[in-house]
């Protein structure tokens, strides 16, 4: 398939509208329309409805496969262009909120660093199409045991620190004054879902056999100093760090013993590494 038609299908199934997907395309009506045509001549099948402008059921199919393989060839362009000219000054950073522990920033370079605080299964996609130099990625894992990420691209991750992780209580809440908490204990308390500020529900569900952890209150957010706030206020439980954890006002952060599980954050990076984004993963490295 040819991928300028596949981007132009794509465009048009997410608008819904062949004269919007021209418009963002920079094409004429015309074009998109021929485009479309050329692709169903291709496949032998309709991937749209006209009126209304909608995926057919072999479209629908089509359109998962689309994304990754747009992401695939973005990524293939991105890592080819990196190898040309690897900057030597200067470095854009994708990560996750609670990967900036203490450490982390410590280990940034005095200058020309342009961080972003993404999503967490927006940092690999970052990497691997080069709108970021470096990633890091966190979550809840066995101690050593790798972070599962998507496969969006061939990327090399290592681990760059791990931390006890607490769950943080309002100061009046009834387990406040416990000295260590077991998961299992808490499965069926009021959570607070937020994915990409806090450690996301599902690894805790995950430590616990694939169940509990009913979510309270959801926050779509990044910022951890909010979730706490959120904690401190009775509105739900959340696993954090220990950095991010404590010291909150309002609150207590009471470790957990069972299951043994820390917080495990990885460095991401497509191809080999030089300039800023080298100087960095080495200082990570030296301070593991």
């Amino acid at each position: 398939m040819d991928p300028h038609l596949l981007r132009t299908y794509v465009t048009v199934a997410r608008l819904a509208s062949f004269s919007e997907a021209a418009r963002e395309l920079g094409y004429t009506q015309s074009a998109v329309s021929q485009h479309i045509a050329a692709l169903e001549q291709d496949l032998g099948a309709p991937l749209l409805t006209r009126r209304p402008v909608a995926p057919t059921a072999a479209g629908a199919r089509l359109l998962e496969h689309a994304h990754p393989l747009l992401l695939r060839l973005e990524a293939a362009r991105a890592d080819v262009v990196r190898m040309a000219a690897a900057p030597a000054h200067g470095l854009t950073l994708a990560a996750s909120s609670t990967a900036l522990g203490p450490r982390v920033l410590a280990a940034l370079p005095a200058s020309g660093v342009t961080l972003r605080v993404l999503a967490r299964d927006q940092i690999p996609e970052a990497v691997a199409t080069g709108t970021a130099d470096l990633g890091l990625v966190d979550g809840l894992a066995a101690p050593s045991d790798p972070l599962p990420l998507p496969d969006v691209a061939p990327l090399t991750t290592y681990g760059v620190g791990e931390e006890p992780v607490r769950v943080l209580l309002p100061d009046t809440h009834p387990l406040a004054r416990r000295t260590a908490l077991r998961l299992a204990d808490l499965a069926d308390a009021r959570w607070l879902d937020a994915p990409d500020a806090g450690l996301p529900l599902a690894h805790l569900r995950a430590a616990n056999g694939g169940h509990g952890f009913r979510s309270a209150l959801r926050y779509e957010g990044t910022d951890v100093r909010a979730l706490s706030a959120l904690a401190a206020a009775g509105h739900g439980l959340t696993l954090l760090p220990r950095p991010a954890a404590d010291g909150v006002p309002g609150t207590v952060a009471v470790p957990v013993t069972e299951p043994r599980v820390v917080h495990r954050t990885e460095l991401v990076h497509a191809g080999a590494l030089g300039g800023a984004a080298a100087g960095l993963a080495r200082a990570l490295a030296e301070r593991e």
